[in-house]
């Protein structure tokens, strides 16, 4: 009995010491654990804008960054430097770069690393410059997402001309027609342009719109009445009568008339249109011939007789119309023997002898013929050539 209790008593001498090593390496496991703990750095991350609190042992900001299985390429924005040396609440930030392709004008399209957060910050950072007029795809206020696509077309000056205006404009098109729908311009039916629509343009194209309309015109025009003449024989030959006056048509002109840039170009008439019939002159001529007494030949005895300076006309000199003072168309009566005179001495109408040429009436006058002064009318300059001038008698007959 003694000896089991001996036994007994050292088995449970045993067991404390057992118990008590156990507890005793807990501790020491516990203890260095919050010693471990308590060494640790606390440090702010910023990952693509999530913000993280982070507590380690790592030495520099790229081993923190292994230890989150985050890869940095060397386009992207990491601050500090992965070797910056980690300290107690140190702040890092660490941005992905995202690739982008930027397409300027004709050149090949460009991939690129940024970082930036819209485009016009990229624009900036690739040192790309722009201006107001240039036309940007998408805008540069547009957020900086991976794969996003980038396009630039650099405006230049060309000059418009339209309807006569002329001005010079930013365009990025590439195309007449293009840069006509950039500008706001409407063309109509009509108009022209040059070049042509299809044609491409740059820095040195000038394109003008020559603005066409077509319009209609309406004219209202006189129309001259005809001088008809017939014989009458109840009337002293050399001698006219008016029986009918004369009266002027009218008639409307229809045109389409073809403008250009507000100017006329072209006019075409379309239709005429009689308002108003012309109703013609009609003029006795006399042909009554009245013989007169004759002595020493073919010259009259009776009447006032004088001398006067003489000259000879045609119906066809400069100037002349063929038609008399007093109505009488030489032209059409060739054979008349007709004297221009100053009325204040011969009154028109007079029926003379002139000495060498024969029985005549006052028909005419002359802005020449003054005084004793007459003009005799002949068919043919040669006859009026061989007139020439002289002293002639001439006999008054009534």
């Amino acid at each position: 009995m003694t000896n089991h209790l001996k036994n007994l008593f050292s088995e449970m001498s045993k067991g404390r010491l057992l118990l008590l090593s156990f507890g005793a390496v807990i501790f020491l496991i516990a203890l260095s654990f919050m010693v471990y703990e308590g060494t640790k750095k606390t440090v702010a991350i910023s990952i693509d804008g999530e913000e993280r609190i982070v507590k380690t042992h790592a030495d520099t900001v790229n081993d923190i960054l292994e230890d989150l299985e985050i890869q940095v390429r060397a386009e992207d924005f990491l601050s500090p430097k992965a070797d910056t040396k980690i300290k107690n609440n140190l702040e890092i930030a660490w941005e992905p770069a995202k690739q982008v392709t930027i397409s300027f004008n004709d050149k090949e399209p460009n991939k690129v690393w940024t970082t930036a957060d819209s485009v016009e910050e990229l624009l900036k950072n690739q040192n790309i410059s722009v201006k107001e007029q240039d036309k940007i795809v998408p805008g540069l206020e547009t957020e900086i997402k991976s794969g996003l696509n980038v396009t630039i077309e650099e405006a230049f000056q060309v000059t418009l001309v339209d309807g006569g205006k002329e001005k010079d404009v930013w365009s990025t098109s590439t195309t007449v027609a293009d840069f006509l729908k950039q500008q706001g311009v409407q063309l109509n039916e009509l108009d022209k342009v040059e070049p042509k629509l299809e044609q491409t343009i740059d820095n040195e194209s000038k394109i003008s719109v020559v603005r066409v309309e077509k319009v209609t015109d309406v004219v209202e025009e006189a129309v001259d009445y005809a001088v008809v003449t017939k014989n009458d024989s109840s009337l002293k030959k050399g001698t006219e009568k008016v029986v009918q006056q004369g009266q002027e048509g009218l008639v409307s002109k229809t045109y389409e008339v073809v403008m250009e840039n507000g100017k006329e170009v072209s006019r075409k008439l379309v239709e005429t249109k009689t308002l108003k019939d012309s109703q013609d002159k009609v003029v006795a001529i006399g042909t009554q011939v009245q013989v007169a007494s004759i002595s020493r030949g073919s010259e009259p005895v009776n009447g006032k007789e004088f001398y006067v300076n003489s000259t000879a006309y045609t119906a066809y000199c400069t100037g002349c119309s063929g038609i008399t003072t007093t109505g009488i168309n030489l032209r059409q009566n060739p054979d008349m023997k007709v004297i221009a005179v100053d009325p204040s001495v011969i009154p028109l109408g007079t029926k003379v002898y002139v000495e060498g040429y024969g029985h005549a009436v006052a028909g005419d006058t002359g802005s020449a013929i003054k005084g004793n002064k007459i003009d005799v009318f002949f068919p043919t300059k040669a006859e009026a050539y061989r007139w020439g001038v002289k002293k002639v008698k001439i006999t008054i007959l009534e």
